[in-house]
Order: C-alpha cells, then structure tokens, then sequence
C-alpha cells in the first residue's frame, strides 16, 4: 500500500534556501550553515504527524529552530576560534553562474542556493564576526530579514526592547567600519591592477595599488601554511606577495567574483589554493583577506 503525501511536504522543502541563505550569514560558514539545516528538518521530521499538522506556519517554526541552533553555534564557536590556528576568516563564495551546471535542486551544492547581496560580502561578515552571538542574531533577523523584535525575542531569548537594543550597537559596529566604496567597474579595475602587478613581481604597482596602511589577513587553519597574524603596512604586504610568487611561480591567478565583490583565485595545477577578496576604499586596497584553509574552499574546487 502506498503511503499518502505528506501535507505541506513541499512548502516545508522550500525553506531549505531561506534556511541556507540565514545560517551562512549567521554563522559566516557554508559547512556549518548545511548542519544547521540538517539538524532543523531532522527536528521537523522527528515530531508526530499530528504535531507538524497543528503548527500555523511551517517555516517559521523552521527558521525558529535554525536560529536557536545558529545561536548555539556562535556560542560555541568562540570557544573553538580560540584554539584555531591562525585567523578565521568567512568561508568565500563564488558567483552562482561560476558553478552551476544545469544541477537540479535537489543535487545543487548549497552554495548555489544562496543569495548574493551586501550582506554576505566579506567585510561585512567580518563585522559580523566581531559581535557577540545575541547581537548578530538580532542583526541579521531584524535588518536583513526584517523580522519583528518581538518575532526575534522569542529566538533570541530576550524582551523585544532588548533586542532592539543589540540591534542598534550592531548597528552602530557595521557603520564604524563602513568607508565610501567606488563603483563596482572601478573595483574590478583596481583588483585587476593588483593581479597584473603580483603577476610582474613588481613591488612598487603593489604598493601603488595598496591603502599605505592596509591589512592582510590569511586563514590556512593550521592545514597549510598561511599568515598566522595579520600582516600590516602597503610595503610589508607587497614584499610578502612578491616573495610568494618568487617561491611558487607556477600560480595562476584569475578574477573572480567572491561573495559578490571582485576578487582573486589562486590555483596551482589547476587546483584552487587560495582565494582573495578585497574591501577597497577610493582607489586603494584596504583589506585583504586570503583563504588556504582547504575546508573552506569546497565550492570552489568541487
């Protein structure tokens, strides 16, 4: 005998990109953001029939538990970030067109499901990276997916006016750290004019290129060599590039759109190395954030 459709299997399977696309952006990890998913649908499918049928709104019930648990996860990863090794950075993403090849939905990555906005370039996640986790809950929840502060007390754990609270100091972090940006055209430019200049060893179109006092911060996550601390200074940054391409001439370097921004693919062999994205003021590099760590370079090399 066949056993009926479940009601509503549908609507609750289409969460699943709402649910990638708030995970990642809560926890800054592609890998990480398909555990929470995961763990949200097993919780969904644990409960009776009867329970699932007597629930208003799926998908709120859904995008509840993904919070808790992101919540959980944030609290957590503190913890876990102090005994990483080096810095952490985001996981990059690629463009959605750089990837996908016709795979259904069922079959696509999960980096394929999530959207490309000003809330998951990097510098932006990084921000997100220095609140606490019941600040960048709040955030994410109130400013990015507009939700009610009495919608996100009840996830947060706390009363609607001190939610909107975390949300202004939040806030008050993203535009500390926000500097005029130029046109992405330019930005493009300004990325290319640093990929032909690592290219040609040419150190003084690096620091050309370079904000005097810009940082670079690589993420090898103690499985290959990388940048333990930040690297500071436009002079400091170049010499290390140069020496880079001197002890490894065979990289290839290609631009690519990461996390929505122009930026670098470093591969070697054909296999993806590294990947750089950049947060540009006026015509200069002021951050550079490189990913080696292998974990975190998945879609990318998949």
């Amino acid at each position: 005998m066949t056993t009926p459709p479940e009601p509503g299997l549908s609507a609750v399977m289409n969460e699943r990109r709402q649910l990638i696309n708030l995970a990642y952006r809560l926890l800054g990890s592609l890998t990480e953001a398909e555990d929470v998913v995961q763990e949200t649908y097993t919780r969904w499918y644990a409960m009776s029939r009867q329970r699932q049928d007597a629930i208003d709104s799926p998908g709120a019930w859904l995008t509840t538990v993904a919070s808790r648990i992101c919540l959980d996860q944030l609290r957590s990863a503190r913890v876990r970030r102090e005994r990483y090794v080096g810095e952490w950075i985001p996981e990059p993403l690629p463009e959605r067109t750089e990837w996908i090849t016709g795979r259904s939905e069922a079959t696509a990555d999960p980096a394929d499901r999530v959207t490309l906005d000003e809330s998951i370039n990097m510098a932006f996640l990084v921000v997100l990276e220095s609140m606490t986790p019941a600040e960048r809950v709040a955030f994410v929840l109130h400013d990015v997916y507009r939700y009610a502060f009495t919608e996100v007390a009840e996830i947060v754990g706390r009363t609607p006016a001190a939610c909107r609270q975390l949300a202004t100091s939040a806030r008050r972090r993203i535009r500390e750290a926000q500097t005029p940006t130029a046109p992405v055209a330019q930005r493009a430019d300004i990325v290319k004019n640093f990929k032909q200049a690592w290219e040609a060893q040419d150190i003084d179109a690096l620091i050309a290129v370079l904000d005097p006092d810009a940082t670079a911060v690589g993420d090898g996550g103690g499985l290959v060599n990388a940048l333990l601390h930040p690297l500071e200074g436009s002079e400091q940054i170049a010499r290390y590039l140069i020496d880079l391409a001197v002890r490894a001439p065979d990289l290839t370097l290609l631009e690519r759109t990461v996390n929505g921004e122009p930026g670098l693919v470093v591969q070697h062999d054909g296999v993806t190395a590294a990947v750089f994205a950049f947060d540009i003021t006026g015509e200069r590099i002021r951050y550079l954030w490189g990913v080696r760590n292998p974990e975190k370079l998945r879609p990318w090399t998949t």
